[in-house]
């Protein structure tokens, strides 16, 4: 079964200080439950590092009240950041740990990397969590998978994302060929070329789901996330707009749409 979720990265904006009032973590997960939405990743949000484990323990309470399911995303491989992770995972009931090879301030050579997340990885099965590695512009996919490929673990995946792959040269459908049989996490955003004023260069962002060149019907028939049981997150990267009222609005409203999107997709698959 492969399930829809939402990421705090459909919260980007809501959740900033370029907004009047930022929404909390507690807000997020209501708003997603109010969309009957039951994953919910919470990803790239360092403040929950420093919380208790009474406060974490809280935040499963609620999430358990909502029916949601909580998954974890950090960035980097150090082995005391990952083990602080899989704590939190395992008073969240969380069983995927998205991660990056590379921090601000740590970039480990792919050697380097296999031997962090040699280090880990024993923790990560004892607990049944996924460590999924997310492709991205700053490790070519053929790189990050010579790392991956070393361990046979069905704990160390890849969470794909196609789109954060083009700042890299490298096309859509050759990140998907070269990840599908590890891939454990989906994020699910669409993105597009538009021209700059006066046709000098491009600007590369994210579109409304289903308008711009992610080609999902390939994605998915290549990674069978219903098969694998393999969650599609949602998240974008929806440009500021005019004002906070306007972003926030539209914010909204693709992840609104993006999620009508997928389940008209998993309908389609029941009827075929």
């Amino acid at each position: 079964m492969s399930r829809i979720g939402l990421s705090t990265y459909a919260f980007f904006w809501r959740m900033s200080s370029k907004v009047p009032n930022p929404l909390s973590l507690e807000q997020m997960l209501q708003q997603t439950a109010e969309m009957d939405v039951s994953v919910f990743q919470i990803c790239d949000y360092p403040a929950i590092e420093s919380w208790s484990d009474e406060q974490l323990q809280d935040l499963r309470q609620l999430a358990d009240k909502l029916g949601i399911t909580l998954e974890l995303g950090t960035r980097g491989l150090g082995t005391a950041h990952l083990r602080r992770y899989l704590h939190m995972a395992n008073i969240l009931d969380a069983h995927v740990v998205r991660s990056m090879f590379y921090t601000a301030d740590h970039r480990p050579s792919l050697d380097e990397a296999a031997e962090l997340i040699a280090a880990v990885l024993p923790d990560f099965a004892r607990q049944q969590v996924r460590l999924c590695l997310e492709t991205y512009e700053q490790v070519n996919s053929g790189a990050m998978m010579s790392v991956i490929n070393k361990f046979l673990s069905p704990w160390l995946c890849v969470c794909l994302d196609p789109a954060n792959c083009v700042a890299g040269l490298e096309l859509p459908e050759q990140v998907i060929a070269n990840t599908a049989a590890r891939v454990g996490n989906l994020h699910i955003k669409d993105f597009a070329f538009t021209r700059r004023d006066g046709w000098v260069g491009f600007t590369y962002a994210g579109c409304l789901m289903g308008e711009g060149l992610l080609d999902y019907d390939r994605m998915i028939a290549s990674v069978r996330p219903a098969e694998r049981e393999i969650n599609q997150i949602v998240e974008h990267w929806l440009p500021w707009q005019d004002d906070a009222v306007l972003t926030c609005e539209r914010e909204a409203e693709w992840t609104r749409r993006t999620v009508e999107f997928l389940r008209s997709k998993q309908d389609q698959e029941l009827y075929q």
